[in-house]
């Protein structure tokens, strides 16, 4: 079952109504669309085992944890969900949200711990050229643009601020994403385009994954 125009209607009520008082009067509805959404993750992830090995993957709930929030609204008004790659050789995580007028799928590797993060850096700065020419791929330039994600504005330590690689070392995060129309979330074919642009993620995972589980000889760690 695609997303309905329904599922659209409630996410923007939502928005609009977004008190517990509101949505305890529409839990029916939440239900029936959070099946949807439900629903539409088995899909993609059938899909997804047929060119990736994955982990599992979880739909998220809708409540907000307000704790630490300045915005104490309590819920979402938007989908979202998350695919995990299996094995320790595969790294990288595959996410979506969807919501009207802002539907987007992003992956990559959102918050490497400190030793994975001085690892990919040293990797990057050996030999920056395999990166670079999957960033550089057009169907990557296509899909994604370019490389997003949180970055520091000068040099990491141990490192120089002349290394010809200091765009890609500077990154704190290492993100891509693509959005779509709600045209494309709205047709019965959404499975398929989510599955699509994951599947051009897999160029861009696939090297992180093998940095990420090699040493600087190129011999495995994992």
């Amino acid at each position: 079952m695609p997303i309905s125009n329904a599922n659209f209607r409630f996410l923007n009520e939502l928005s609009l109504h977004n008190n517990r008082e509101w949505f305890a009067e529409h839990k029916h509805e939440y239900e029936v669309f959070h099946e949807e959404v439900k629903n539409l993750a088995k899909d993609v992830e059938v899909l997804m085992n047929e060119h990736d090995l994955l982990a599992g993957g979880r739909v998220y709930r809708i409540y907000r944890d307000v704790r630490f929030s300045k915005d104490k609204t309590p819920f979402k008004d938007y989908w979202a969900g998350s695919f995990r790659r299996a094995t320790a050789l595969l790294r990288g995580g595959y996410y979506y949200e969807i919501a009207p007028g802002r539907s987007f799928v992003a992956g990559g590797f959102f918050g490497p711990n400190p030793s994975d993060l001085l690892h990919i850096r040293k990797q990057i700065s050996q030999e920056p050229e395999p990166l670079w020419e999957v960033l550089n791929q057009k169907e990557f330039k296509q899909y994604f643009g370019e490389l997003k994600g949180d970055a520091v504005k000068t040099s990491p330590k141990g490192f120089s601020i002349d290394d010809p690689a200091i765009m890609l070392i500077r990154q704190k995060q290492f993100v891509i994403e693509h959005y779509f129309t709600d045209e494309e979330v709205l047709s019965p074919d959404f499975p398929e385009t989510i599955n699509s642009a994951f599947r051009a993620m897999r160029p861009f995972l696939d090297y992180m994954s093998e940095i990420l589980t090699t040493d600087l000889n190129g011999e495995s760690i994992v």
